[in-house]
């Protein structure tokens, strides 16, 4: 009987390791989205909103610094995973959620305040609802998730040809299309940091640093699937 208790021992340690490294992961999600959230809000008050906006309606050079800076600072952080230190990453993605805080600032410019807040309540219980189905979950999604990756291309392709084109069908269509993706991606990427929590040395550096990039695809997956609610349901001013 002695080797079932050592057994049962190491499975429930193991077990705690995970929803640690799980539990660590989100923690760090949520801090960013808080972040984010209070940039968005203090760039869209009166007082701030005109180093985003300019008064002729476009964006000011901050406005585009603050838009497309964070593509960069997302492959800098994937790039040099390996290179830089847990701290370094962890402040780029701080630096990250606090300028895509103030691009989405502009949303307020855009959307009704009221829509806003509903649209964030239903994407943080859909993300809510499918994290917990991608944790419990005991059936493998690794399949789903290059199904998905492809959907996510093909997002940014269509979004860029309609940038040309301009047609409200066509952006209504990659907006359904995206909340479908990103709701799927949520249960995938879930999945996929358990999976990392089971197999990974908690108190070593690799797992501090994949606590950030964790954190980072899981408000990736947030972010994205508010957008394309927002584009569905936002009520436009």
């Amino acid at each position: 009987m002695e080797p079932i208790k050592i057994n049962n021992y190491t499975k429930s340690k193991s077990r705690t390791n995970t929803s640690s490294f799980v539990a660590n992961v989100f923690s760090l999600m949520f801090t960013a989205l808080i972040i984010s959230g209070i940039s968005a809000v203090w760039f869209a008050s009166e007082e701030m909103k005109h180093y985003i906006i300019s008064y002729e309606g476009g964006l000011t050079t901050f406005g585009w610094v603050s838009t497309l800076a964070p593509l960069g600072l997302v492959m800098l952080i994937g790039f040099g995973f390996n290179k830089y230190s847990v701290k370094f990453l962890l402040g780029i993605f701080i630096l990250y959620s606090t300028l895509t805080g103030i691009s989405l600032s502009t949303i307020f410019a855009i959307y009704s305040t009221s829509s806003i807040a509903t649209t964030f309540f239903i994407s943080a219980l859909t993300f809510g609802i499918m994290a917990l189905t991608g944790y419990t979950t005991k059936t493998d999604l690794t399949k789903m998730g290059s199904l998905l990756m492809m959907g996510v291309i093909g997002i940014v392709v269509a979004s860029i040809v309609n940038m040309f084109i301009g047609s409200s069908l066509m952006d209504y269509i990659i907006s359904i299309i995206g909340v479908l993706v990103f709701t799927g991606l949520t249960a995938y990427d879930v999945q996929k940091i358990k999976n990392i929590g089971n197999q990974i040395d908690q108190g070593s550096e690799t797992a501090q640093k994949m606590m950030v990039l964790g954190a980072l695809t899981l408000y990736l997956d947030f972010i994205n699937l508010f957008l394309m609610l927002l584009r569905l349901f936002g009520n436009r001013d």
